[in-house]
């Protein structure tokens, strides 16, 4: 075995690791740096993030992430069987209209739940 034969597999890790670390250097020395107190204030938990552990805080968001994450794996299952539709044929044309309405009743259900609804 030849050592030359690794070479196009050496090239295509050195190209992945160029294309995804050049954009973030590239943008740290290029970017601008005004940090203010509105860009350094929480925004996505509702929380501060160096408080005290044991706080309390609303769980809603955390419910909502988790019911995203669920509807969102669930409908990556959709990808496979649209690529494969004509070879499955009628029969996993209805197992896929089965699990469609699974997923329907599902999202109705925390819907009616309020699981949704964020005040």
């Amino acid at each position: 075995m030849r050592l030359d034969q690794y070479l196009p597999v050496l090239l295509f890790l050195l190209v992945g690791i160029a294309v995804g670390v050049l954009p973030l250097v590239f943008g740290y020395l290029l970017g601008p740096n005004r940090p203010d107190p509105e860009k350094n204030s929480p925004y996505e938990c509702g929380f501060e993030a160096f408080e005290d552990a044991r706080m309390k805080f609303d769980v809603r968001y955390y419910l909502v992430a988790i019911l995203f994450i669920l509807f969102d794996l669930e409908i990556a299952f959709l990808f496979p069987w649209a690529v494969a539709l004509r070879d499955v044929g009628l029969t996993g044309f209805v197992a896929v209209l089965i699990f469609l309405a699974i997923l329907v009743v599902g999202f109705v259900y925390e819907w009616k739940k309020g699981a949704l609804d964020w005040e």
